[in-house]
């Protein structure tokens, strides 16, 4: 008798409640976004309409819960009462068509607020270098691509992860991304960003999904102005060819999984300059799938619920293109990027030149002019 007591405990406590598992009126996405000067998490609604969790939290009936800090305290707490608590929210305001009359005043029109990077800051931003069999060997002639490319599905290795910064690097929709001074070979990347949703520590390709929280779009801006030439660590930078500040552009918001369905099924990642399409992309192109990236990155370091990993960019990147070889189409001040993500949304970003620092000893990286010809 007391051992059926335990195990009818242990399921209670192990079963997904009604509220856990109620299906929304309509998907949902959840960004950041600045609300009255603040930084403030909301529900995206038909990709028009902010809903600040915050307020609609205390106006709601239902099961109220401590309304999240930050989007990295949402993901910690999404499946422990802020999943439930967002679907009553969201199927309050339908079922009581409050989205078209009679709307409160915690709904916003998504261009009357500032749509904030949808994570303040990741602790961890990991992307994937050449992940897409495109992108191998672009700037080669297509008979050195084909034979690059062959050889790297005969020889897939393991995956090669890189590491951006968090604050200072990630910057939301709208944002400007900020060319710094002399640097003239500035590229672009458009990249699947997987968010984090669980503690993950050696995590099997098998079972790599139920660590994922949801997607979002993000550019890997990259520098392929390299290091000069003499000292230590000739040849690649990679702290140069990606670490500079605005070099992460993430957003405009998140899609959990639920509402996304299988990336590597349906995945087509786009990105324009100046209206140009100079890249798309889906999943059948990827190297290494998202559950392989997740498994090696595991394998190196744990991920933490908030933390990112890029699944890599395809062929039409500045560098790949036979334009650049004579430098005349890496990104210039007053271009837009526009980086699409099917199923996610836009990233719009402008693209403007830095200041010209002042003084310095000499051991500040200098402009590419200074050291390669164009």
């Amino acid at each position: 008798m007391r051992l059926l007591a335990v195990l009818l405990i242990a399921v209670a406590v192990s079963a997904p409640t009604a509220a856990q598992t109620a299906k929304p009126a309509e998907p949902y996405k959840l960004g950041t976004f600045e609300i009255r000067k603040t930084p403030t998490v909301g529900l995206v609604l038909r990709d028009s309409l902010i809903v600040d969790f915050g307020a609609a939290n205390a106006a709601v009936p239902g099961s109220k819960v401590a309304a999240p800090r930050d989007m990295i305290d949402l993901i910690e707490r999404y499946d422990t009462g802020l999943r439930a608590r967002s679907v009553e929210i969201v199927n309050y305001l339908v079922s009581n068509n409050r989205l078209t009359s009679g709307r409160p005043d915690y709904v916003h029109d998504v261009k009357a607020v500032r749509t904030l990077a949808p994570i303040l800051y990741p602790s961890k931003i990991l992307n994937a270098a050449v992940n897409f069999y495109s992108h191998v060997n672009e700037a080669g002639t297509p008979e050195e691509q084909a034979a690059a490319r062959r050889q790297r599905r005969e020889q897939r290795g393991v995956p090669y992860l890189f590491h951006k910064s968090g604050r200072g690097a990630v910057v939301g929709n709208g944002d400007n991304i900020i060319i710094p001074w002399g640097r003239d070979r500035i590229d672009w990347e458009v990249e699947l960003g997987i968010v984090i949703g669980r503690t993950a520590k050696y995590v099997d390709a098998n079972s790599a999904q139920d660590y994922v929280f949801g997607y979002t779009v993000h550019i890997d801006v990259s520098d392929r102005g390299g290091r000069p030439p003499g000292g230590f660590g000739q040849g690649s930078d990679w702290f140069v060819g990606k670490g500079h500040d605005t070099f992460a552009p993430i957003g405009p918001w998140i899609v959990p999984k639920e509402f996304y369905g299988d990336p590597m099924k349906n995945l087509r990642q786009t990105l324009s300059v100046g209206g140009t399409q100079l890249q798309e992309a889906r999943a059948g192109d990827m190297i290494h799938s998202l559950w392989e990236l997740i498994e090696y990155a595991t394998s190196i370091v744990t991920l933490f619920p908030g933390d990112m990993l890029n699944n890599g960019t395809s062929g039409g990147t500045a560098a790949g293109s036979a334009q650049t070889r004579t430098g005349e189409r890496f990104l210039k001040p007053g271009e837009v990027i526009e980086a699409s993500i099917d199923g996610i949304g836009t990233l719009r970003m402008p693209v403007v030149a830095g200041p010209q620092p002042k003084g310095g000893t000499g051991s500040r990286l200098p402009p590419v002019s200074s050291y390669r010809k164009q």
